[in-house]
């Protein structure tokens, strides 16, 4: 079995019982005013596991086993033994990088609660992004595909706009954040990727 698959199936058991259960879902959500004022450190954490609704799991989740399947792979031939430490890490780092604007806005803010792993997911595509800057990727309902360094390009500069701008509750900096980690920490991991992109 898979990592990707093993987070995957942890995320559904424990989305699961949090959308049946309003209490442990309050209890291991995103709050920044708990963290802040009683140490709840988990949460930096716990949140990813926990989706807003069906479809919100259901999305994130398959996007992140169609890129998670290959980064797998990718980073196994890439690094050899310490494949599945880098893949964690990757994950884990998506989740914690991407809570930092989110923390930093919101630590006086009782009001503000945000959930998903889509910081992580973003991570990991952003990952497939530097190992696979031609591969061709696309959105549904549209009918063409574009490079895949262009198309991360095209969705930075959207989940920017729309935080700096939307009125909606979705965390967009996640997005972004979670996608320059993925980014950053795949270039530390092996520099010549970005070289390779320019070949």
């Amino acid at each position: 079995m898979t990592i990707t698959l093993l987070i995957l199936i942890a995320t559904g058991l424990v989305s699961a019982s949090a959308l049946n259960n309003q209490e442990l879902f309050y209890k291991i959500d995103f709050q920044p005013f708990m963290i802040d004022r009683n140490k709840q450190w988990y949460r930096f954490v716990s949140h990813a596991f926990v989706h807003a609704d069906w479809g919100h799991l259901v999305v994130n989740m398959f996007v992140f086993y169609q890129f998670g399947k290959l980064v797998e792979s990718y980073f196994e031939v890439l690094f050899g033994s310490k494949w599945m430490l880098y893949f964690c890490l990757l994950y884990l780092g998506g989740i914690l990088f991407s809570t930092i604007p989110g923390y930093a806005r919101n630590r006086s803010n009782y009001h503000y609660h945000a959930v998903g792993a889509s910081g992580a997911v973003s991570a990991v595509v952003y990952a497939f992004i530097l190992i696979e800057p031609m591969a061709p990727l696309g959105l549904f309902l549209i009918p063409f595909r574009i490079p895949a360094w262009i198309f991360g390009l095209l969705y930075l500069a959207l989940e920017y706009y729309l935080d700096k701008n939307s009125k909606s509750r979705v965390a967009h900096s996640a997005h972004y954040f979670g996608a320059v980690f993925g980014l950053i920490f795949t270039f530390i991991l092996k520099p010549e990727l970005l070289l390779r992109f320019f070949e």
